[in-house]
C-alpha cells in the first residue's frame, strides 16, 4: 500500500509534457513551406506539350515536302515530249512509273474521297497508259490538220458528277467530245463511275483558214500550195455560215447501255497533282487547271 501511494504521488507531481513555443515553431517548420512551390496550370502545360509536338512534326514534314516537290518536278520533266503517253518509249514509261510509285508512297491525302474539296475542279491529263485513248491522241500524227488541244476531267464534288472532255482543233474549226457521268464513293480511295450522256460540241469555225504548205502523211510529203485558191473560196463560204452553226446547241446522246461503267482509284492527291489508276492497270496523271506544273 505504501508503494502504491508513493507512485501516485510521483505521477501527480510530474509536470505535464508540453512543448515550448520555440519547440513548437521548430516542429511546425519541419513540415511547413515558407515559399510554396508554384506549378503551372494543367492547361498551360498541355499547350506547351502540344506546341512542342507540332514543332517536331513540322521539322519532320519540311524535308518530306521538299522531297515531294522534287519528285513532282522530275515527273514533269519525264513527261516532256511523250504527248500524254502516246509517244513514250519503254524507258520513259519505266521512269514515269518509278516516279509515280515513289509519289504514291508519300501521298499526303490517304483518303481522297473524304477530301472532296481537293478533288473538285478541272484536271488536265498530262499522261496515261490507257491504250483506248491512243487512237484519239493519234490524231496528232496529222500535223497542223487535226490537233488534240486538251483532254480534261472536271469533277463537281457537290453534285457527284464528272465530265471527261477532249478538245480538237483544225484549220477549219474547233470542237469537243465529252461524256457526262455520275460517281459514287465506294471506299476512301475508290469511286464508281456510270456514264449517262455523250456530248458533241458545236463546231466553232475559225475566222480564217490557216493551212501548212505541206505535211507528211503515211511517209509521203503532200504539197498544199496549189490548193490555196480553193481554200480561199471555202473560207469565204464558211464565214457566211459560221454564225448560224455557232448558235446551234451541242448534240447530246443518251448512254443507256449497262456496260457504261468504270471505276477509278486515286492513289495520290494534293492541290496540283492527281494520280489515278483504273481498269486494266491503266494510269492517269493529271495536273490541276492553273497549276505551275502545266507551265
Amino acid at each position: 500500500m505504501a508503494g502504491s501511494a508513493l507512485l501516485n504521488a510521483l505521477v501527480l507531481r510530474a509536470p505535464s509534457p508540453s512543448l515550448s513555443s520555440s519547440s513548437k515553431r521548430r516542429s511546425a517548420g519541419a513540415f511547413a513551406f515558407p515559399n510554396p512551390p508554384r506549378f503551372p496550370p494543367l492547361r498551360s502545360a498541355r499547350r506547351v506539350v502540344l506546341a512542342r509536338a507540332a514543332a517536331r512534326r513540322r521539322a519532320r514534314a519540311a524535308p518530306e515536302a521538299r522531297e515531294v516537290a522534287e519528285l513532282k518536278a522530275q515527273l514533269k520533266d519525264a513527261l516532256y515530249g511523250t504527248e500524254r503517253g502516246l509517244r513514250a518509249s519503254s524507258e520513259s514509261r519505266a521512269k514515269v512509273l518509278e516516279l509515280i510509285t515513289q509519289l504514291e508512297t508519300r501521298n499526303p491525302t490517304p483518303a481522297p474521297t473524304e477530301a472532296l474539296t481537293l478533288l473538285n475542279g478541272k484536271w488536265i491529263l498530262a499522261y496515261t497508259s490507257f491504250s483506248q485513248l491512243f487512237p484519239l491522241l493519234g490524231f496528232g500524227n496529222l500535223p497542223e490538220l487535226v490537233k488534240v488541244e486538251e483532254i480534261s476531267q472536271t469533277i463537281d464534288s457537290e453534285n457527284f458528277t464528272v465530265q471527261n472532255c477532249i478538245k480538237f482543233s483544225g484549220p477549219l474549226a474547233t470542237t469537243s467530245v465529252a461524256t457526262n457521268a455520275k460517281f459514287e464513293i465506294r471506299s476512301p480511295k475508290r469511286v464508281q463511275i456510270k456514264f449517262d450522256e455523250g456530248i458533241v460540241g458545236t463546231p466553232q469555225l475559225t475566222d480564217s483558214i490557216v493551212l501548212p504548205e505541206k505535211f507528211e502523211l503515211f511517209g509521203q510529203n503532200i504539197d498544199l500550195s496549189p490548193l490555196k485558191g480553193i481554200f480561199t473560196s471555202i473560207e469565204n463560204a464558211a464565214s457566211s455560215v459560221a454564225k448560224t452553226i455557232s448558235d446551234q446547241p451541242p448534240l447530246k446522246i443518251p448512254i443507256r447501255t449497262n456496260n457504261a461503267e468504270s471505276w477509278l482509284l486515286t492513289t495520290y492527291l494534293d492541290e496540283e497533282l492527281r494520280i489515278s489508276r483504273g481498269d486494266g492497270s491503266s494510269i492517269f496523271v493529271l495536273f490541276k487547271e492553273g497549276s505551275t506544273l502545266l507551265n
